[in-house]
């Protein structure tokens, strides 16, 4: 039997995987996941009475609409005005996860073997998603020495006759680098003089650090002052799974802006797309409006975990085994993640001492393709307990590969 060779991925188990697997079995004690970035698994918030908000006798009614129900796609109008950003609902498409919304772009913008330049480092998933379109991927390089800036230089030269569209994650996962507004601008400017599209990942966005930032981070999103690279055609991304926190309720988003003829085709032609699968349920669409309402509670829920396990990093790196270890925490803007780097050890080898001889999960740095070695990325949605004592054996591991 033949298969596609879209699919015809590399499965075959690595060591680390292995190891995870055989410890995860072997555990006689807590192993503690500081991967975990499932909010629904970490006791952040009481949602019950947000997930009964799916019970609305009006989704015994099927009224499909290839864009989404109106009603939803107003909520999604209301989430942005209240960061003072203006969105049509008519420019608004839904899907069932941002995953759908990729897969959508990438038929709308791209042939077989057309390219998207994406970010490095960045989330893997990307190159999964780009495989079943055919699409190529192309990295441009972000700058860990300038607090993860677009490298200019690498992206305008990494520009070819079959780049369709650069592709944003603003925050970035796992860095938590915003795009900087002079890069903005910038890169606004060049996708409308080479005449391609801008994808921006938002769904980190709600999740700023710098309480400067935090009540209106920079979206990408709505209607641009004249001058600001209004000729690109811009697609912004973002979805319940991380807005709400919510992943199991499976609503994502597109918001399009752009020159009114790009956008009235580049709607006209989602509209077809999205008809073609009509992925997204009723009872989730009807919903939405209650859902959205309800963010800023669910967000300052999921910021004060997140902002309290970046300060157990510190204190755990303030300790004298945490001094003493060489062990730094990176600076992170927004996210869900934090970025820890020591020296000695390459990434693998010390994620696999920390499974083997504490119990302890993060994710090696090679998984995020940084160009550094050394690297651990742990999640901050574990629950305080957890990630305390997870990162107290993470120092301890690292002080005793040192002596």
């Amino acid at each position: 039997m033949k298969f596609s060779a879209r699919t015809g991925w590399d499965r075959t188990e690595n060591d680390l995987s292995r190891v995870v697997a055989e410890a995860r079995k072997s555990a006689t004690s807590r192993f503690l996941d500081l991967t975990e970035s499932n909010p629904t698994r970490c006791g952040i918030v009481d949602t019950r009475s947000l997930v009964a908000e799916l019970g609305d006798p009006r989704g015994v009614l099927y009224e499909p609409n290839p864009m989404g129900h109106a009603v939803a796609r107003e909520a999604v109008v209301a989430y942005y005005a209240r960061r003072g950003a203006h969105v049509s609902a008519a420019n608004v498409v839904l899907s069932a996860s941002t995953s759908e919304s990729y897969g959508w772009l990438f038929k709308l913008l791209c042939d077989p073997g057309d390219e998207v330049l994406v970010p490095s480092p960045s989330y893997p998933l990307f190159s999964f998603l780009a495989d079943l379109e055919g699409v190529t991927l192309t990295p441009f390089r972000l700058e860990p020495e300038r607090a993860w800036r677009i490298d200019r230089d690498d992206l305008e030269a990494s520009i070819g006759e079959r780049t369709r569209a650069i592709l944003l994650v603003h925050p970035n996962n796992p860095t938590g680098s915003f795009i900087a507004d002079a890069d903005r601008a910038w890169l606004l400017e060049i996708a409308g003089a080479h005449g391609i599209a801008v994808i921006v990942d938002e769904v980190f966005l709600d999740y700023a650090f710098d309480d400067a930032r935090r009540t209106t981070p920079p979206s990408f999103a709505g209607e641009r002052a004249e001058g600001e690279g209004d000729q690109a055609l811009t697609f912004v991304l973002s979805g319940l799974s991380k807005v709400v926190g919510l992943p199991q309720l499976k609503l994502g988003w597109v918001a399009v802006s752009g020159s009114l003829a790009d956008v009235d085709e580049a709607r006209a032609r989602l509209e077809l797309i999205a008809d073609s699968y009509l992925s997204v349920s009723t009872p989730v669409q009807l919903a939405a409006p209650a859902l959205l309402a309800a963010q800023p509670r669910l967000v300052a829920a999921i910021r004060a975990r997140t902002a309290g396990n970046l300060a157990a990093i510190d204190r755990c790196l303030e300790s004298p085994e945490g001094r003493a270890s060489g062990l730094s925490r990176r600076p992170v803007e927004a996210g869900w993640y934090a970025i820890l780097a020591q020296s000695r050890w390459g990434d693998d080898a010390l994620v696999e001492a920390l499974v083997r001889h504490d119990g302890v999960l993060a994710h090696p740095g090679f998984f995020f393709d940084f160009e550094e070695e050394g690297l651990l990325v742990v999640s901050l949605l574990p629950t305080p307990a957890d990630f305390e004592a997870g990162m107290a054996a993470v120092v301890r591991r690292v002080f005793a590969l040192t002596l």
